[in-house]
């Protein structure tokens, strides 16, 4: 287990997490003692096919949904985890957190959270202009700096730690993860970061051995995220892909594009206290 201690956090606090690019079936294959302990995995339909779309529709309480569920959260349309008091009509169902402002970074800001967050993949970054329109209303995020590695998880919660430490009220916190993200890298992995074996158009890509890694990738996530998960214990959490990744269906590959295998993706919540 990690040795990056975190303090606890109060029942009202949230930890919203995304695993980029990560495929459902690699979710459900995989050996997840600590995040199978937030709840019951829901198979779910990403907003978006690729990190920026996603997220931009997530953080407007557009969270992956199964269309034929009657439960709050697990279809956004019934009833929203997270909802915009003006971004349309509400759904039949009540939703959990209610908030005005520009997205919900804003909206818990405005509710007196303290709000941080923090990103693997180049979406992220804030040396571009379009990362404003995810990251802007953070009041702190942290991005690793290279577009190029997205498997910077020891780093961001390092961050996360040091931020939190500072915190004694409710928070709302960022996490975007991107080993699950092509190459299906992490640290310490036993093959390359420099071998990629879904790359669109490419003539030598392996489904296998992609499927392999994710999984692999996924589960070191899993033993890392222990501390910061038992930290949130009583808070709300939630967690969930982006969207996955096509690894040879149709002959297509990667993520960009409207495929069953792009937008079918893992959903998993618990919730704490509603202010």
């Amino acid at each position: 287990m990690p040795s990056i201690a975190y303090p606890s956090q109060s029942r009202q606090s949230v930890l919203f997490i995304t695993l980029d690019s990560c495929r459902y079936d690699s979710f459900v294959s995989a050996d997840l003692p600590v995040l199978g302990q937030i709840g019951k995995v829901h198979r779910t339909m990403a907003p978006g096919n690729f990190t920026y779309s996603s997220h931009m529709s997530m953080l407007m309480g557009f969270t992956p949904g199964d269309a034929q569920s009657r439960e709050i959260g697990v279809n956004p349309k019934y009833g929203k985890i997270f909802r915009m008091s003006q971004g349309g009509i509400a759904g039949r169902g009540k939703e959990y957190f209610l908030l005005q402002g520009k997205n919900i970074v804003d909206g818990f800001a405005r509710q007196g959270y303290r709000t941080i967050g923090t990103g693997a993949v180049g979406w992220f970054n804030p040396d571009t202009e379009t990362a404003g329109n995810l990251i802007a209303d953070f009041q702190e995020f942290y991005y690793p700096g290279d577009p190029c590695v997205t498997w910077t998880l020891t780093q961001q919660l390092q961050w996360l730690s040091e931020q939190l430490s500072n915190d004694s009220g409710s928070v709302f916190a960022f996490l975007n993860i991107g080993e699950t993200h092509v190459p299906y890298y992490f640290e310490g992995a036993p093959w390359s970061s420099d071998d990629n074996p879904c790359i669109p158009f490419g003539t030598n890509n392996n489904a296998e051995e992609a499927r392999r890694r994710q999984i692999l990738a996924l589960e070191w996530v899993d033993t890392q995220l222990e501390p910061l998960l038992e930290a949130f214990s009583k808070s709300t959490v939630v967690v969930c892909a982006d969207h996955g990744d096509c690894w040879g269906e149709d002959g297509l590959w990667e993520h960009g594009i409207s495929h069953p295998k792009v937008l079918e993706v893992p959903l998993l919540f618990r919730i704490g206290k509603i202010p």
